[in-house]
């Protein structure tokens, strides 16, 4: 595992193992209750993906896209594991988006799908908070996607092999909303790296959201949403209005 985690008054950065309920860094073992996880990439973008699953393409009564469909969130949307998301007072409508994130391990371009692994760090969870009335007032996703805390991330990167049977799901005080699985993706996690870098270049830290399945709906104020994958972890966010933390 590879992350960022606040311990002892001291932030911690690099590789580290769970073992039960301790966490071992290096010569370091603390219990779990004791580290607080922050986001643990700073990217300088975010490339989010849009209708990629097909059970949420079904649900939408949409037809399935040709080619990937992708916009950006700044990275002053991200925020980490058990940090507050902030209900802004433009918005009347808030919506949960669980996904899977690939976090890119250097600097690239122009990515051939069969080379794609080579140029990522390793995945975690993500949740593509969303303002709903705001997208569909504005016709467009950009401040709908953008506020401050709308994009979760974490609580740390987990190398792996095979993402094509992952489960995913997410629930909001500890009701399931999203149950899906990674073979529900329309395009695979290296397809999104080739079609992605092919228009960008990815720096190191990059975040690639590669998109929810079924069953967003919305926040309010005092709910927990929890984004689980399998083998991954679990992204844990309160949420409260814009008002109460000022």
């Amino acid at each position: 595992m590879i992350g960022r985690f606040l311990a002892n008054g001291k932030i911690y950065e690099g590789r580290f193992e769970l073992k039960g309920d301790r966490l071992v860094f290096d010569s370091l073992e603390l219990p779990i209750e004791c580290v607080k996880f922050l986001p643990p990439v700073s990217p300088t973008k975010i490339i989010a993906v849009g209708l990629n699953y097909v059970d949420h393409a079904e649900e939408l009564g949409m037809p399935i896209p040709e080619e990937p469909i992708i916009f950006i969130k700044p990275p002053s949307a991200v925020i980490g594991d058990r940090d507050p998301i902030l209900i802004p007072s433009l918005s009347k409508r808030v919506d949960y988006e669980g996904e899977l994130a690939v976090v890119i391990a250097r600097r690239c371009r122009s990515v051939p799908k069969e080379k794609a692994k080579d140029f990522i760090l390793g995945y975690t969870c993500f949740n593509d908070v969303t303002a709903r009335d705001l997208q569909a007032r504005d016709g467009q996703w950009t401040r709908a996607k953008s506020f401050d805390t709308f994009a979760p991330i974490g609580p740390y990167i987990v190398e792996l092999e095979d993402l094509s049977k992952l489960r995913i799901e997410t629930r909001v005080n500890g009701e399931v909303k999203q149950r899906s699985n990674t073979s529900n993706m329309i395009f695979d996690v290296f397809s999104l790296v080739e079609f992605i870098s092919s228009i960008m270049t990815l720096e190191a830290g990059d975040v690639i959201a590669t998109g929810t399945p079924a069953g967003v709906g919305m926040l309010k104020s005092k709910d927990l949403v929890e984004v689980e994958i399998e083998k991954i972890g679990v992204l844990r966010n309160p949420v409260i209005d814009y008002s109460e933390k000022l």
